[in-house]
C-alpha cells in the first residue's frame, strides 16, 4: 500500500509537470521571437541587409510581429537598421506595415525611411529589397529610389600617393566616402607605380564600361581582390559591391599578412581554444548587463497607459563633422514642407505647425521652428544639441533635421509635432488626477536626468547637457500625457575640457521667474560643472510645483498660476532677487497637499529641490527614483480622480 501510494504520487507529479511544460510551451508559441536592437550600422550587399543584431526577445503581445526600420544618413551615407517587436495595427515610425504575413522582411519604399514586417522566427534579422508593383516602381523612381539595389557607398579619393607596396593586404588611406551617383555602380580601386612612387585611385564605376582599358571582373564580391592589369607589369585593379569595400585591398599573388602560415596551425588552434571560452564569457556578461539595464529602465518608468504615444520617429541623421564653416551640407535637397499656422513665438524664433509630404502623397504633421538669419547663433546652438545622437530619449522632443532656407533668409529646425502643446497651456486648461500627475512629473524628471547624465540608460558614454531655461512653457505634453523637453537655444554641453573661463562667458541666462538664487546673484561655482545641473534642478522644482498645484487628489485645486504668480507677468532679475534671495520666498505649499500621501511626499521632494543651498538639492536622477518609490508604495491610494478635466 505504501509502495502504491508512492507510485501514485510520482505519477501525479509527472502529469502536473508535463501539463505545466505544455502550458508554458503553448503560451510561448502565442508570441513571436524577434530581433530587438537599438539603431546600429547594417551590412548591406546587393538587394539585402543584415541587421547585425545579436539580441532577440519574445514579444510582449500575441499580435506583435517582427519589424525593422531602415534608413541611410544623408551626410554620412551610413545605412542604419533598428529592429523590434511591433503591433501591425499601429503605425511604425509614421508608416503602416503593408505585408507582414510572410516569413521574410521585405522593405517598403518611402521617401526617407523603409520599414518591413514578418511573422517568422527572428525573421527581421535579414532585410530584403524585393521587386514591387509597376505603380510602386514608378513612385520609387520619381523619388530617386531604386527598389532593386541600393546606391553603393565607396571610398572616393580619385588619385593619391600611398605607402602600400602592392603585396599582402593594404589600406587605401582614403578618408572620404561617397554615395555612388548610379545604383549600378560598384566600388573600384587601382594601384600602380608612377615615376617610382606608388599611387592608389579609389572611385565608383559602372562595370558595364571599361576601367583603365579593361572590363572589371569579380565585382559582385564583398572584398576587393587585386588583379594584375593585362600588359602592365606594375598595375592592379579590384572591384566589389559591399559598402566601402575598396578601402581594404588584397593582393592575392603576394603574401597575405593576415593569413596564418602553413607551419602555424598548432598556434592558431591553441589561440582558438584559449579565446573561445573568453568570448563566450564576455557575450554572457554583455547579455546580463543588457537585461539588467532594460529591467532597470522599465522599473523607473511611470505606469504604462493603453493609449501609448504614436509620434512619428522618422530620423534623418545630420552630421557637421569636418565642416569648417559650421553650416549645413548645401547639396542637400530641402524637404517638401508646407507651413500651416503659427503655434508659438519666442525671443529668437517662431514655431509653426506644418505638413511634410511623403512620396506616397500622404502628409506627416511636423513642427518647424524658424529663425531669421540674424539669429544664426541661437539656431546653431540648438541644432548642435539636437544633432547629438545620444540625446535621443522618449522625454526629449524628437528632432528630424535642420535646414538653411537661403531663399527666405531663414534657418529651420524640424521636429515632431505635439498636438497638446506646452505644459503651461495644458495646466491652465486642465485639472489632472493623481495618475496623470505621476506621468507628467515622472517623465519631466526622467528627461532632465537624461540630459544631465554622462551615460545613456545602457551605459554608452554621452556628453552631459544643461538646459538653463527650464520652465513649463519649454516642456511639451505628448499624447500619452508624458512630457518631453524642448527649446535648447540656451543649453550648454558640459564637456570635460570646457574651461571655467568659457563657462563664465556663457552669461546669466534663463527666465528670471525660474532662475535659481545663485544664477540671479551671478555666483555660480564655475570650477564645478555640477553647479549648472543644480540650477536646472531648482527650475525643475518650480515646474513640478505647477503640476502638483493642478492635481485634484488634494481636494483643493486652485486656478492655474505660474510660480511667484503674485509678481507681475514678466518680473525682472532685480525684483526676483528681493523675493528669492533677500526674503527666501518660494511658491506656497498649501496645507491641503497633506490630504494625499503621495502629494505630501512629492511636496517634500520639491522643497529639497529648491533649497537655497545648491549642494543640498537632490539630483534629477534622485527625483526619478523618488517618483518610482512613491508610485510603487503600498501606502498610496487613489482618490478616484484619474482623468483630466477641462478647467
Amino acid at each position: 500500500m505504501e509502495r502504491f501510494g508512492s507510485v501514485g504520487f510520482g505519477s501525479v507529479l509527472l502529469v502536473c509537470l508535463m501539463s505545466g511544460a505544455s502550458a508554458l510551451l503553448h503560451s510561448a508559441n502565442q508570441h513571436s521571437r524577434c530581433k530587438s536592437c537599438d539603431p546600429r550600422p547594417a551590412a548591406c550587399i546587393s538587394n539585402q541587409c543584415n541587421s547585425n543584431c545579436s539580441v532577440s526577445r519574445v514579444c510582449p503581445n500575441p499580435q506583435d510581429v517582427c519589424a525593422a526600420v531602415w534608413w541611410r544618413g544623408l551626410s554620412s551615407g551610413m545605412v542604419t537598421v533598428e529592429t523590434m517587436c511591433h503591433d501591425p495595427a499601429l503605425a511604425l515610425r509614421g508608416v503602416m506595415l503593408q505585408d507582414y504575413s510572410g516569413s521574410e522582411c521585405v522593405l517598403s519604399i518611402t521617401q526617407t525611411l523603409r520599414v518591413c514586417g514578418c511573422t517568422g522566427h527572428e525573421c527581421n534579422e535579414r532585410l530584403l529589397f524585393s521587386k514591387h508593383t509597376e505603380e510602386e516602381d514608378k513612385t520609387a523612381t520619381a523619388s530617386g529610389i531604386n527598389p532593386f539595389k541600393l546606391k553603393q557607398l565607396c571610398r572616393f579619393c580619385d588619385i593619391e600617393s600611398t605607402v602600400c607596396n602592392g603585396t599582402g593586404v593594404c589600406e587605401s588611406s582614403c578618408h572620404i566616402s561617397a554615395i555612388c551617383e548610379k545604383p549600378e555602380q560598384v566600388c573600384v580601386s587601382s594601384w600602380r607605380r608612377s615615376n617610382g612612387s606608388a599611387i592608389i585611385e579609389t572611385v565608383c564605376h559602372d562595370p558595364a564600361l571599361p576601367f583603365r582599358g579593361q572590363f572589371l571582373k569579380d565585382f559582385n564580391s564583398s572584398i576587393c581582390e587585386m588583379k594584375r592589369v593585362k600588359g602592365a607589369e606594375d598595375e592592379y585593379v579590384c572591384s566589389c559591391d559591399a559598402e566601402e569595400c575598396n578601402d581594404r585591398l588584397i593582393f592575392s599573388d603576394g603574401a597575405d599578412p593576415v593569413s596564418p602560415r602553413p607551419d602555424e596551425p598548432k598556434l592558431a588552434s591553441l589561440l582558438l581554444v584559449c579565446l573561445v571560452p573568453s568570448v563566450v564569457a564576455l557575450v554572457l556578461l554583455v547579455s546580463l548587463l543588457y537585461v539588467y539595464c532594460a529591467c532597470r529602465q522599465h522599473k523607473l518608468k511611470a505606469p504604462a497607459t493603453k493609449d501609448m504615444d504614436s509620434e512619428t520617429r522618422a530620423i534623418i541623421i545630420m552630421n557637421d563633422d569636418d565642416r569648417s564653416d559650421n553650416t549645413l551640407n548645401h547639396n542637400l535637397e530641402l524637404l517638401p514642407i508646407q507651413l500651416d499656422s503659427s503655434v508659438g513665438k519666442g525671443r529668437f524664433a517662431e514655431v509653426f505647425r506644418a505638413k511634410l509630404k511623403h512620396a506616397s502623397q500622404s502628409f506627416q504633421t511636423v513642427a518647424v521652428k524658424i529663425f531669421p538669419y540674424e539669429e544664426y547663433a541661437s539656431w546653431k546652438t540648438e541644432w548642435d544639441i539636437y544633432s547629438d545622437a545620444e540625446l535621443r530619449h522618449e522625454n526629449v522632443l524628437l528632432f528630424l533635421t535642420a535646414e538653411d532656407r537661403k531663399a527666405a533668409q531663414q534657418y529651420w529646425l524640424i521636429t515632431a509635432y505635439q498636438e497638446r502643446g506646452n505644459l503651461q497651456d495644458f495646466l491652465s486648461q486642465h485639472v489632472i488626477g493623481w495618475d496623470e500627475l505621476c506621468r507628467l512629473g515622472g517623465s519631466l524628471a526622467r528627461g532632465v536626468a537624461h540630459l544631465h547624465s554622462d551615460r545613456t540608460p545602457c551605459g554608452r558614454a554621452k556628453v552631459a547637457i544643461v538646459h538653463r531655461d527650464l520652465k513649463s512653457a519649454n516642456v511639451l505634453v505628448k499624447s500619452d500625457l508624458t512630457c518631453c523637453l524642448c527649446d535648447f537655444g540656451l543649453s550648454l554641453r558640459l564637456d570635460t575640457y570646457t574651461s571655467p573661463e568659457e563657462l563664465a562667458n556663457s552669461g546669466q541666462v534663463g527666465t528670471a521667474r525660474y532662475m535659481a538664487p545663485e544664477v540671479l546673484e551671478s555666483r555660480m561655482d564655475l570650477e564645478n560643472i555640477e553647479s549648472f545641473k543644480q540650477a536646472d534642478v531648482y527650475s525643475m522644482a518650480l515646474v513640478l510645483w505647477e503640476i502638483v498645484s493642478r492635481c485634484s487628489a488634494t481636494g483643493d485645486v486652485r486656478e492655474y498660476e505660474p510660480p511667484f504668480g503674485k509678481l507681475k507677468e514678466h518680473p525682472c532679475v532685480e525684483s526676483m532677487k528681493d523675493d528669492v534671495i533677500r526674503d527666501r520666498l518660494r511658491p506656497e505649499i498649501p496645507a491641503s497637499w497633506s490630504n494625499h500621501t503621495g502629494v505630501h511626499l512629492l511636496s517634500s521632494t520639491i522643497e529639497e529641490c529648491w533649497d537655497h543651498d545648491p549642494e543640498a538639492r537632490l539630483t534629477a536622477q534622485c527625483v526619478v527614483e523618488r517618483f518610482s518609490d512613491i508610485i510603487s508604495s503600498d501606502i498610496i491610494t487613489s482618490t478616484g480622480d484619474s482623468g483630466s478635466d477641462d478647467k
